[in-house]
């Protein structure tokens, strides 16, 4: 009895060390893209501005209701995911067409997240709580 009141930070180590393979450890492996290019979404954001930048782009972005200042914020709080995709959309893009696309894309991103009760852009849509 009093050697258990005597070393109990030792019988707290011991409870640990007996602990140790329950608690499961998380590895994953680190692809060469990841450490060549450690700052990809930077030059994936400056992309999408730029695209978004242009006349035809502007005018469509205000026909759906859409501010310029809105995009740029909305643009800096895009996932890496969700900028890879609309990347995606634009590269496929023909010489001169598509951009009716690619702010189809974009407006879905911002319903999805007026949905999800990040933003309130648009009134009609009632987020979910």
């Amino acid at each position: 009895m009093m050697q258990s009141t005597r070393y109990p930070m030792a019988w707290f180590l011991s409870v640990l060390l007996a602990l140790m393979p329950i608690i499961p450890a998380q590895a994953a492996m680190i692809g060469t893209d990841q450490i060549i290019n450690p700052a990809p979404t930077h030059q994936a954001r400056d992309h999408v501005k730029e695209f978004l930048s242009s006349e035809a782009a502007q005018q469509q972005l205000l026909e759906l209701g859409v501010s310029p200042d809105e995009v740029t914020r909305r643009i800096d709080s895009l996932s890496d995911s969700e900028l890879a995709r609309i990347n995606q959309g634009i590269d496929q893009l023909n010489a001169g067409g598509g951009v009716l696309e690619v702010l189809l894309i974009i407006f879905i991103v911002f319903v999805i997240t007026d949905v999800i009760g990040a933003t309130d852009i648009f009134p009609f849509i009632k987020p979910v709580n």
